[in-house]
C-alpha cells in the first residue's frame, strides 16, 4: 500500500509541475501577444524576402587606446525564420518559428601589432512590434575573448563572459527597455517608430564590452534631425559622455550611409566614424568558392 501511495504521489507531483510549466509558457506567450502586429509594406516584402542578404561595407575610423585606427565594418542584413523556443535559427517552419530581420555587424581593425575582430548579432521580429528576441556580441584580440548574450523571455536575461575579471562570469535579469543594438534593425524597418525624448536604453554590447561598463539601463536623450539629404537619429548618454549619430536615407529601404560615435574623455572629444563604401544584394552563403573571391574586391574588403 505504501508503494502504491508513493507512486500516486509521484504522478500527482509530476502533474502539478506540468501545469505550472504550462501556465508559465502561457504567461510568456500572453505577454508577447499584447505587442501590436507589424504591418510590412509590399516594398519591404519584395526587397527583404528575395532570398538574398544585403551586404554593406564601411570605411572605419576607430578610436581605441587614445589613437585613431583604420579598419572596416560589414553590416549583413537578412531575413530568416527564428525558433522562438530554442532562440536559434529555425531549420524549418514550425509553430515555434517566426520571421526575423537579422543583422550581423562585423568590425575589424588593428591596434599596433595585434588585430581586433568584433561581431554583434541582432535577431529582430517582423510579425510584431516587440524588442529584439536575441542579441549577442563577441570580441577577439590577442589578449583574449569576451562574449555577451541577451535573450528576450519574460524579462531580458543576460550572460557575460570575459578574460577580464570585472566581466568574467555574469548572469542577470533586466526589465525590458530599448536596446541600442536593435536601433539598427528598427531603422531599416520603420524609423518613425524609434523612441524619442528621455528614454531608458542599454548601450551597444560592443561599447559595454570594450569599455568595461556596468551592464544596466542608462538614461539617454533620443532625437531626430535633418542633415542635408539624410535623416539623423541621435542618442546622447549624459552619464557616459557618449553620443551616437546614425545617418540614413528617409525613403525605403532606409539605407544607412554613415554613423559617428563621440566620447568625451578628460574634456577632450574623440570620434569613431564609419562611411559607406559599397552595398550589394547576394546569397553569400552560396558564394564560398575561390572563384567568388572577387566579390571581396567589389566590397573593398581586400
Amino acid at each position: 500500500m505504501r508503494f502504491l501511495n508513493f507512486i500516486l504521489f509521484l504522478i500527482i507531483f509530476a502533474f502539478i509541475n506540468a501545469c505550472k510549466q504550462k501556465a508559465n509558457e502561457n504567461e510568456n506567450r500572453n505577454e508577447t501577444s499584447v505587442a501590436p502586429n507589424r504591418e510590412l509594406s509590399n516594398d519591404f516584402k519584395e526587397y527583404w524576402f528575395s532570398g538574398e542578404a544585403e551586404i554593406t561595407t564601411y570605411k572605419l575610423d576607430q578610436f581605441r587606446y587614445n589613437e585613431q585606427r583604420e579598419g572596416t565594418v560589414s553590416l549583413i542584413y537578412v531575413t530568416e525564420d527564428f525558433n522562438t523556443e530554442a532562440q536559434v535559427k529555425a531549420d524549418k517552419k514550425t509553430n515555434n518559428s517566426e520571421p526575423i530581420l537579422k543583422l550581423n555587424a562585423i568590425k575589424k581593425f588593428t591596434t599596433g601589432i595585434y588585430p581586433y575582430s568584433i561581431m554583434e548579432s541582432t535577431f529582430y521580429p517582423l510579425n510584431e512590434e516587440e524588442h529584439a528576441l536575441k542579441v549577442t556580441a563577441s570580441s577577439q584580440e590577442w589578449c583574449g575573448q569576451m562574449y555577451l548574450q541577451l535573450n528576450n523571455n519574460k524579462n531580458f536575461k543576460l550572460i557575460a563572459h570575459s578574460y577580464f575579471e570585472d566581466l568574467a562570469d555574469i548572469a542577470l535579469n533586466l526589465k525590458k527597455i530599448w536596446l541600442e543594438n536593435e536601433i539598427w534593425t528598427q531603422v531599416r524597418i520603420a524609423p518613425n517608430k524609434l523612441p524619442t525624448g528621455d528614454i531608458e536604453i542599454l548601450p551597444s554590447f560592443e561599447y559595454l564590452l570594450l569599455n568595461h561598463k556596468t551592464i544596466h539601463p542608462y538614461t539617454a536623450l533620443a532625437e531626430f534631425y535633418q542633415k542635408e539629404e539624410l535623416s539623423v537619429y541621435k542618442i546622447s548618454y549624459p552619464e557616459l559622455d557618449r553620443t551616437l549619430k546614425i545617418y540614413y536615407h528617409n525613403e525605403f529601404p532606409y539605407n544607412i550611409e554613415k554613423w559617428e560615435e563621440t566620447v568625451i574623455i578628460n574634456g577632450k572629444e574623440y570620434v569613431t566614424s564609419a562611411i559607406k563604401m559599397k552595398t550589394i544584394k547576394s546569397d553569400y552563403w552560396n558564394k564560398n568558392s575561390n572563384k567568388d573571391l572577387s566579390l571581396r574586391d567589389t566590397l573593398n574588403l581586400d
